[in-house]
Order: structure tokens, then C-alpha cells, then sequence
């Protein structure tokens, strides 16, 4: 699909058109709702920009992405004014494959010493911002969710890829021989 022009000007006064034409307010939940799935799409696309090339993560990652669109599509889609169109639904299965790669990734690691603190080598910090953008991402759906029909396997997919990205963080750190970063008690 190619687009003619990027610029419509219709949104210069705060509003915006929702799939099927529907006119809202920018600042509405719906738009922070697919607006932090879009930034957490971005923020994927960073993470894959430092893993290797052909790595299983950098595919799964661009998979994700495109699970992404369905979920902002979906999202975008006032289901009382307007059918949700096929790009809007995601694939069958998708959170149980999400669930298979948690288990086989934390199969692979060692067992947990304590809480993580987000950080270690650059792209499991980077992993770590992606999981605190999708937790974001599951709270706006959810207050959308609240006021307007969201479906289950929306929340539940989102919800499942903020646990991938915890293990995921874990493991480029373990693969890149970075030692996690382990929480102190300070109050002890």
C-alpha cells in the first residue's frame, strides 16, 4: 500500500479519525491506548537493531511488531460504530507462543537470585525499557477496556509479552556473560 501524502491536516486541532472514520479527541484513552503500543513498537525496533542479525530474538521481536499493528488496529476500532476488520484480531495461538518461548528462555537460565533491577548490557536495558512500555501499554488498554469492548486476547497477549520481555532481558544479559544486577535492602 502506498501513501500518497503524510500530512492531512485534519488533526491540527486535536482531533483524529479512529478506523471506520469515527472522529475523537487526541488526548482520549483509546489514543494513549494504541499511541503506547505504537511506542513500544518503536522501542522494539530499537532492541532488534542491537541483537545479530537472523538471531531467534530479532525474529521473534519483528513477529511481535507485527502482532503489535493487529493489537493498534484493534485498539483504533470504536466497536460500537464500526466491525473490527480482519488486521485487527490477532492470529490463533499467539500468547500460547508467547507462553512456549517463556518457558523454553527460562528453562535456559540459571535460578533467580532476587529481585533484577532493569539494566545490565545495552540491549537487555533497552528489553527492559520495551517490558515497562508494554506494562504501560496493558494499564491504558485496561482503562479503555473499562469504557469501551476490548477483547480478551488483546489484554492477555499484552499482558503475556511484558513476562517474555522480563525472561528475554535475562537472557541477553546471561548470553552476554553480564551478571544481573540484583536488588538490596536497603532497610534490612
Amino acid at each position: 500500500m502506498k501513501m500518497t501524502k503524510v500530512y492531512t491536516r485534519r488533526g491540527d486541532e486535536g482531533m483524529t479519525d479512529l478506523v471506520g472514520g469515527v472522529r475523537v479527541k487526541k488526548a482520549s484513552v483509546r489514543l494513549e491506548a494504541y499511541g503506547t503500543i505504537d511506542e513500544l513498537s518503536s522501542h522494539l525496533g530499537l532492541l532488534a537493531s542491537m541483537l545479530p542479525n537472523d538471531s531467534d530474538e530479532k525474529i521473534l521481536i519483528y513477529r511481535i511488531q507485527n502482532n503489535l499493528f493487529n493489537v493498534g488496529t484493534h485498539l483504533a476500532t470504536d466497536q460500537s460504530t464500526t466491525p473490527l476488520c480482519p488486521s485487527a484480531c490477532l492470529a490463533a495461538g499467539e500468547t500460547q507462543f508467547l507462553e512456549q518461548q517463556i518457558d523454553a528462555v527460562n528453562a535456559l537460565l540459571p535460578e533467580p537470585q532476587g529481585f533484577v533491577l532493569p539494566g545490565g548490557c545495552t540491549a537487555a536495558a533497552q528489553c527492559h525499557v520495551c517490558r515497562t512500555v508494554c506494562r504501560r501499554a496493558e494499564r491504558c488498554i485496561g482503562a479503555l477496556a473499562e469504557e469501551a469492548t476490548v477483547g480478551a486476547d488483546i489484554l492477555q497477549y499484552v499482558n503475556r509479552l511484558s513476562d517474555y520481555l522480563f525472561v528475554l532481558a535475562k537472557k541477553i544479559n546471561f548470553n552476554n556473560f553480564v551478571s544481573e544486577i540484583l536488588w538490596q535492602n536497603a532497610c534490612k
